[in-house]
């Protein structure tokens, strides 16, 4: 449906509303990002706390030099975040596309701010209690960071123009890095203040169960400042005009927003039919658009399962770095201070420099050298660890840990944030980002605890030679050469082009499944065949 009021939109100059969308917008993102990192330094203190039986005995100023809290505990913890994570997507994306994308969107924000808190509080003080009350409520938390995903990235795209479009959401999806460094500075924060007060005594004292809590419930404050703006947000026009079939007002909120004035195009624009609807999953779904939705599906799925799989070296680092700590405080803060610096030399750098060349360069481009340096760098990993890495994590060693997350920001963890948003018709926008998204935690999953039994000999018997480490990492390295493959191939580029554009040349190609570093497809026909080889 070509409307002109959805020519404004696509034309309208970059303002300031288009900024304070990204900061609506990206503060779910922001809070997810903090309490996923605000767990490593965390669990250093509940593992103080209800775990270590060896500090009892402790004298003040001696530290255990290991992390006792046990390993199933911290899977389970992490997992149910990344259950909740895949129903909430797929709810709340379906629901965007039903009910609209404004009337979810503060209900998601809510939920993450009451279960950050929840979180923090819990409901009581024993071991079991504690834990039990922690994984309910992080599994609450997934669900409505789940529900953020693709209702931040279908308004987003629903409101940029198309020439700062991709710059735009990926702004949004960059705001995970500044919730990394802020988790991390509150959490050096108050580990400081606590330390001083505490006289950094051994065994940890009762204040550092309200240490943990306090960084827990601080990041639910600033996703609770951004929710009456996220209620005073309008529909977006292009779910108005092109779902709701209400034209008028879709013109009225753009002008009240974008300051576009809309009375030359309220009055010149007809009411155009409402375009053929075909369920989801229909067989018509699948030949419009079963190849992009594989494409950022499968895509999302092979980056999670190396992104979250960065734990199983992470604590070759952690050895060195924070086992040096003289304090449960201290060590937390270690933590928090590395995770730091990974986020303001790499985390952040890749995030911007993803903003600045993406319409430019395109998706495709971005997605294609992300994969491939990653795999790059794992492959190098994985070759010098048995050797060297295995017994010493040196600077370099360090070097290539951030250049992952580089090029993971700079490359596939945003751009399959930001095509999924691009591809898909305003009908079925929201619902097909959450099924990419959810199908990509259920790759965050296999990442986060299917690789483990590769190194589980490495982990039982202390194995010096690290053989299960090696083959982990270069598994990873093979995921991301496969997740090239699939770019390559199926991955269509979306740069400079109306979200409009996109779904008419997608509805003109169905019968296309592969795609052709030229432009053109390999269909799935013998009529359709003939005609490209004609062409």
């Amino acid at each position: 449906m070509a409307l002109k009021v959805l020519s404004a939109l696509d034309a309208a100059r970059t303002q300031y509303y288009h900024f304070k969308a990204i900061i609506i917008a990206g503060m779910g993102l922001f809070t997810d990002a903090y309490d996923l990192f605000c767990v490593p330094p965390i669990m250093i203190l509940i593992s103080r706390i209800y775990y270590d039986d060896d500090d009892k005995t402790a004298t003040e100023g001696e530290s255990k030099k290991t992390v006792n809290i046990p390993k199933p505990v911290t899977t389970v913890i992490l997992v149910t975040a990344l259950l909740g994570t895949v129903i909430g997507q797929l709810f709340f994306g379906r629901m965007g596309d039903l009910t609209g994308r404004r009337r979810m969107y503060g209900l998601a924000l809510m939920l993450m701010v009451m279960s950050s808190i929840g979180c923090g509080f819990s409901i009581c003080t024993s071991k079991e209690c504690v834990i039990g009350s922690l994984v309910f409520f992080r599994f609450l938390l997934g669900v409505g960071i789940g529900g953020d995903y693709p209702l931040s990235a279908t308004i987003m795209s629903e409101f940029a123009n198309k020439r700062t479009r991709g710059a735009f959401i990926a702004a949004v999806f960059s705001m995970q890095g500044f919730g990394i460094l802020a988790s991390s500075i509150v959490t050096m924060v108050v580990c400081k203040i606590f330390e001083k007060a505490s006289g950094a005594s051994v065994p940890i004292t009762p204040a550092g169960d309200i240490a943990w809590r306090l960084i827990l419930v601080l990041g639910s404050i600033p996703a609770a400042f951004t929710y009456y703006w996220r209620m005073s947000m309008p529909e977006t026009a292009r779910y108005t005009a092109l779902v709701e079939q209400n034209v008028l007002q879709a013109a009225k909120d753009m002008e009240k927003v974008l300051q576009v004035s809309m009375s030359q195009i309220t009055e010149e624009v007809e009411l155009e039919p409402r375009p053929p609807s075909y369920p989801l999953f229909s067989k018509k779904f699948i030949r419009h658009h079963g190849r992009d939705l594989f494409a950022t599906a499968t895509s999302w799925f092979l980056l999670d399962i190396v992104f979250y799989s960065n734990n199983l070296f992470q604590s070759k680092i952690y050895h060195s770095y924070v086992d040096e700590g003289t304090n449960p405080y201290d060590e937390a803060f270690r933590v928090a201070s590395f995770q730091a610096i990974v986020a303001i030399c790499a985390t952040i750098p890749g995030y911007f420099a993803t903003v600045y060349l993406i319409d430019r360069i395109g998706r495709v481009t971005i997605q294609l050298l992300g994969f491939f340096f990653m795999g790059i760098v794992y492959l190098g990993i994985a070759i010098g660890y048995r050797k060297h890495w295995n017994k010493n994590a040196d600077l370099w060693f360090i070097v290539l840990y951030c250049l992952t997350f580089f090029f993971a920001n700079f490359g596939p963890n945003t751009t399959t944030f930001i095509v999924p948003a691009e591809l898909f018709p305003a009908r079925f926008r929201s619902t097909c980002h959450g099924i990419s998204g959810a199908i990509g935690k259920l790759g965050a999953i296999l990442g986060s605890i299917g690789l483990l039994w590769v190194i589980k000999e490495d982990q039982e018997t202390g194995n010096p030679k690290g053989k299960g480490m090696t083959i982990a990492l270069s598994i990873m390295g093979g995921v991301c050469f496969l997740g090239m493959a699939v770019t390559y191939f199926f991955t269509p580029e979306t740069m400079g082009r109306s979200l409009e554009e996109n779904e008419k040349e997608i509805e003109a190609t169905e019968l296309c499944f592969f795609r052709c570093p030229t432009g053109s497809c390999i269909p799935l026909t013998k009529s359709s065949t003939s005609e490209v080889a004609a062409t």
